[in-house]
C-alpha cells in the first residue's frame, strides 16, 4: 500500500484524499487482523508447540499490527521529503529496543539471579519474569513500535479522515500484484535458511545453517544501503515521474547506483582480512560465500531500480511475474543442489534468481518504459570491480596480513581515481536535472 500511496499521491491533487484513504484502509485491516491473531493465539500457540507462552504470539500480533499501521505515516514522510524526522523516529526505535533488551535481559535478569542467590528482593529483581526469559526480545520489539506510535502522533492526527471508496478500489488494484512480490520476495530472502536444515542431516544442517547465517551477515553493509536507498529512491522516482528528464534521471541514478554498490562490494572483498573477525573463526570455513551475496545483492538493488518501469507505469501485475518467476529459481536450485552442495547452493540460488528477475525486468522496461542506461559505464566500473577482486586472489595466502591490506586498498584507490577522473565531473547532471 505504501507504494500505491506514492503512486496516487503524485496523480492525486487532493493529496488528503489519498493519505487519508490508504491509512484508514491499513487501519482497518490491521484491526481485522489483530483481533483474528488475538482470538486464535491459544490455537497457534498450541500449534507451534508454544502452549505456555500465548503471550509470545500476542505481541507478535501486536507488533506486526503496528509496524504495518505505521507504513503509511511513513511513507508520508518519505514523500514530503521530512528525511530528519523518518531517520529520527526509525533511530529512535532501534535504540528503544535495544535500551528495553538490554534492561530486561542483562540487568533485571542479573538482579533476579542474584536475589535467588542471596534469597533477596530488589526491585530490578521483582520486573524479571524467567518464564519469559527471551520473549522479552517481543516484549522490547512491540514497546519500541508503541514508542514510534506517539512519535508519529501528528501524523495520524490533525486532518478530516476522509475514505474515498473508488480511489481505494483502484489503489487496491495496483498494490495487490505488489503483495505477490512480497510473498515471492520473502522466499529469495528466506527460504534458503530455512531448508537447509531440512534437507541436511540434523547435526549437520544445524552447523552449515550456522555458518551461511554468519556470513550473510558479512554482506550487511550492501543490504544497508540498499534500504538506506529504496527508503529514498521510492518517493524521489515518483515525484519526478512527470518531469520531462524523468527517464535521464532514471538512468543517472541506476548509474552511480551500479557504481557506488560496485565500490561496496571491492570494498568488503580487500579488506576481508580484518572484516572476517566480525563473526567467529568456527564459521571462516564459509567466506567463499561473500562475494556471492554480495553480487546477490547488488543485481536486486539494480532490479529495484529497474522496477521503477512497471511502478510508475501501473503495470504492477509484472512485478509479481518477475519475483515470482525468480522465486522459482530460488526453490529449484535449493531442493536439487542443497543435498549435495550445503550452502554454497544457497549462495548460487541467491545470485543465479536476482540475476535472471534483472535481466528480466531489465528487457520488460526497454519494451514498456525504454530508458537509455549507460551500460557502457556500468560494464566499466563494475568490471573493473570485479577484475580487481580476482587480481587481489593472485597474492592472497602468499603474503603478510600487512601487506595483502596495503596491495588490496591500492586497488580500491585505484578504482576510486577511476571515478573521480571519469565521473565526478559529470554528477553535476543529477544536480542540475533533479
Amino acid at each position: 500500500m505504501e507504494t500505491a500511496f506514492f503512486n496516487f499521491v503524485n496523480k492525486n491533487e487532493n493529496k488528503h484524499v489519498v493519505y487519508s484513504t490508504a491509512l484508514i484502509s491499513l487501519i482497518s485491516t490491521s484491526t481485522l487482523f489483530l483481533l483474528i491473531g488475538l482470538v486464535s493465539s491459544n490455537f497457534i500457540a498450541a500449534e507451534l508447540n508454544y502452549a505456555n507462552n500465548v503471550n509470545f504470539i500476542q505481541w507478535m500480533v501486536l507488533i506486526i499490527a503496528t509496524d504495518a499501521i505505521m507504513a503509511i505515516p511513513f511513507a508520508r514522510l518519505r514523500a514530503e521529503q521530512k528525511a530528519m524526522k523518518f531517520a529520527f523516529i526509525k533511530i529512535a526505535n532501534i535504540l528503544v529496543n535495544i535500551g528495553v533488551n538490554i534492561f530486561f535481559i542483562h540487568f533485571c535478569k542479573n538482579a533476579y539471579e542474584n536475589d535467588l542467590a542471596n534469597q533477596t528482593t530488589s526491585t530490578l529483581g521483582s520486573l524479571y519474569n524467567p518464564q519469559i526469559g527471551i520473549g522479552y526480545a517481543f516484549l522490547a520489539n512491540l514497546i519500541a513500535n508503541i514508542f514510534s506510535l506517539l512519535l508519529l502522533t501528528k501524523e495520524f492526527m490533525g486532518f478530516t479522515f476522509t475514505f474515498d471508496k473508488a480511489l481505494w478500489l483502484q489503489m487496491l488494484k495496483y498494490a495487490l500484484p505488489l503483495l505477490v512480490v512480497g510473498l515471492a520476495g520473502m522466499i529469495n530472502e528466506t527460504f534458503d535458511r530455512i531448508i537447509l536444515k531440512k534437507l541436511l542431516p540434523a547435526d549437520i544442517g544445524m552447523h552449515d545453517l550456522g555458518v551461511y547465517g554468519a556470513c550473510y551477515k558479512i554482506s550487511i553493509l550492501m543490504t544497508i544501503f540498499i534500504q538506506a536507498f529504496k527508503f529514498a529512491a521510492e518517493p524521489f522516482f515518483f515525484n519526478h515521474a512527470k518531469s520531462e528528464d524523468s527517464r535521464k534521471l532514471n538512468a543517472l541514478v541506476m548509474k552511480y547506483f551500479v557504481i557506488f554498490c560496485s565500490f561496496l562490494f571491492l570494498g568488503t572483498m580487500m579488506n576481508m582480512s580484518w572484516i572476517k573477525y566480525f563473526v567467529s573463526e568456527n564459521y571462516w570455513a564459509g567466506l567463499f560465500v561473500v562475494p556471492i551475496l554480495l553480487l546477490a545483492n547488488l543485481c536486486l538493488g539494480i532490479y529495484f531500480n529497474l522496477s521503477v518501469w512497471y511502478k510508475l507505469t501501473g503495470q504492477t501485475r509484472f512485478g509479481a511475474y518477475i519475483t515470482i518467476f525468480g522465486a522459482t529459481i530460488t526453490l529449484l536450485i535449493n531442493f536439487m543442489f542443497i543435498p549435495k552442495y550445503s550452502y554454497a547452493a544457497s549462495a548460487w540460488a541467491t545470485l543465479i534468481s536476482y540475476a535472471s528477475m534483472m535481466v528480466v525486468s531489465y528487457f520488460l522496461s526497454q519494451k514498456y518504459y525504454k530508458t537509455n542506461y549507460n551500460l557502457r559505464s556500468f560494464v566499466f566500473f563494475f568490471g573493473f570491480a570485479l577484475v580487481f577482486y580476482f587480481v587481489s586472489l593472485i597474492w592472497q595466502g602468499h603474503v603478510s596480513v600487512f601487506t595483502e591490506l596495503i596491495l588490496n586498498n591500492i586497488l580500491l584507490a585505484i578504482y576510486c581515481w577511476l571515478f573521480i577522473k571519469f565521473e565526478l565531473p559529470n554528477l553535476k547532471q543529477l544536480n542540475a536535472i533533479s
